[in-house]
């Protein structure tokens, strides 16, 4: 039985069972969960191992990669900008980015990028793993890309091109890489650890992943047998023409080893982001209300962050989404605590988001990538904090 560390508030013990029964039950390694409520910590839970070759603890303190949950926080950067009055979401992305607009692009706003609608979701031809690291090899190639659909006219997952596309605007704007942006203005006045382009010093804090294998292989099985709802996803999996392989093959090889110092020391502002559930929530609490004298977000931005911008079958997961402007939002079967709360999920496991509605700031990272329907980990913390507030006083 694995050593829950930590602490929980009068009326949330629940989420502490339900973190224990994810390491019992569920196939957790080392994970953290942590909740904001009303601008206060009411859940602070870590346990496990961090690296299961060395043996190493989670500690308080450990650092978690959290894959797509770091949307979040680039698109957390965007707003401030424009909150600032540096930015408008509405403005073409070739007005502060010149070289985007060819090929059909020149017409695009910055709030498309950002929601998912502007098409621009593959490189072609991939380029190497060297150069997606290098910013602006990859940054030219993306700019130079014709949208794979008319822009403005649907939407579709942007899985890897979002990190480089709403990256770039944060650095013509700002003069900042996004990475130096998030450490100035969104780590340092919250006090958070969370980075994009992990600097050498935090090196030995970081958690190792550890990847499931899929249960079932997909590739190996006949298109007749597999479920009808789950055939149309299955055969854009298999084909490297589809917009679902184009959009996470952006690089050859197209695999990309996220444990690696020189991965986890680039910037990828859609998914390398290093942190802690600590600092994710922290954040989102920010973002909601005030936290120890700090509130990143007015509640204009808040609102207009979270107001929805595409919704249905996405173009390149072909199942339904949701998203405000950088972030994602609750559908049917990836819920949070109310429906109007707005975050990300990460690959694997991981995430973060804020509910306005119920003052709910929720994070919970891990090391353990599972993929697939089976994964109720993140579900079953989520579930537990719904049900806290019912019997929890709010302060």
């Amino acid at each position: 039985m694995t050593t829950i560390h930590g602490e929980v508030a009068d009326g949330f013990e629940g989420v502490r069972e339900a973190f224990a029964a994810n390491f019992d039950e569920r196939g957790d390694i080392g994970a953290a969960v942590c909740v904001y409520r009303d601008g206060r910590p009411v859940v602070d839970l870590w346990g496990g191992v961090a690296d299961p070759d060395t043996g190493r603890e989670w500690e308080r303190d450990t650092l978690q990669l959290v894959y797509s949950a770091t949307k979040g926080v680039t698109a957390t950067a965007v707003h401030l900008l424009a909150q600032r009055g540096e930015l408008d979401l509405d403005a073409p992305v070739a007005a502060y980015w010149p070289e985007f607009g060819v090929n059909g692009k020149a017409d695009i706003p910055v709030r498309w990028l950002l929601s998912h609608r502007a098409g621009v979701v593959g490189v072609e031809p991939p380029v190497p793993v060297d150069a997606a690291l290098d910013w602006d090899p990859i940054v030219d190639a993306v700019a130079a890309q014709p949208p794979a659909w008319v822009p403005g006219s649907a939407h579709g997952y942007h899985g890897r091109t979002f990190g480089w596309l709403v990256g770039e605007v944060i650095r013509r704007v700002s003069g900042r890489t996004p990475g130096r942006f998030v450490a100035e203005e969104i780590a340092g006045p919250l006090g958070i650890d969370f980075f994009i382009g992990l600097p050498e010093s935090e090196r030995g804090r970081v958690s190792r992943m550890v990847y499931q294998e899929p249960a079932v292989d997909l590739g190996a099985i006949p298109l007749e047998v597999i479920p009808p709802e789950f055939r149309e996803l299955v055969a854009a999996m298999r084909d490297p023409r589809s917009l679902y392989s184009r959009a996470f093959a952006v690089t050859e090889p197209a695999a990309i080893d996220f444990n690696s110092p020189e991965v986890q020391a680039a910037e990828l502002p859609s998914s390398n982001g290093i942190g802690t559930a600590r600092g994710l929530a922290r954040m989102y609490a920010s973002l909601i209300g005030e936290v120890d004298g700090v509130r990143l977000f007015t509640p204009e931005t808040a609102e207009s962050a979270a107001a929805e911008q595409a919704s249905g079958v996405d173009r390149v997961l072909l199942i339904p989404s949701r998203f405000g402007t950088g972030y994602m939002l609750p559908t049917e079967t990836d819920r949070m605590t109310g429906p109007h709360a707005f975050g990300h999920p990460g690959r694997g496991g991981s995430l973060a988001f804020a509910d306005p509605e119920h003052g709910i700031a929720f994070a919970y990272v891990m090391n353990h990538i599972v993929e697939g329907a089976e994964d109720t980990r993140a579900a079953s913390l989520v579930d537990a904090v719904r049900e806290a507030p019912a019997r929890a006083s709010r302060g």
